[in-house]
């Protein structure tokens, strides 16, 4: 059975994505700039409540998390934590890119590529991996 949306998130993940929105990173916020515009007819949802988490960014027809990590993400369980968070999230066969904030800020144009060019192989219908 294909899952929702939001997956069941629980009412307190909306609220908790809503303050997020309201106080996003400067990374988050570029990023942002450039997924509202709805890239090649793709929608993207910001702070996006699914399951037990909240993904940065999520397209629901692309089944495709974008996450921007800060500096916290550097510290050991804070990556194990996010590796397990990866398995769960491609079980519901959702793909998950992953960039850093220096990446965005500094290397903007090679996010969007990646991003670009992942959309373009779901457009044409190739399988993901």
């Amino acid at each position: 059975m294909e899952r929702k949306m939001h997956a069941g998130a629980v009412k307190h993940l909306y609220q908790r994505a809503r303050e997020l929105r309201n106080d996003s990173t400067y990374a988050e916020d570029i990023l942002w700039g450039y997924l509202k515009t709805k890239p090649s007819g793709y929608k993207f949802r910001r702070q996006h409540p699914y399951s037990v988490y909240i993904l940065d960014f999520y397209c629901h027809a692309l089944k495709l998390a974008v996450e921007v990590d800060g500096k916290i993400h550097d510290r050991e369980d804070i990556k194990q934590n996010d590796q397990q968070r990866q398995l769960l999230l491609e079980k519901d066969n959702l793909t998950v890119m992953r960039f850093l904030n220096d990446q965005v800020e500094t290397h903007f144009e090679e996010v969007i590529r990646a991003i670009e060019e992942y959309i373009l192989k779901q457009a044409n219908g190739e399988q993901r991996q």
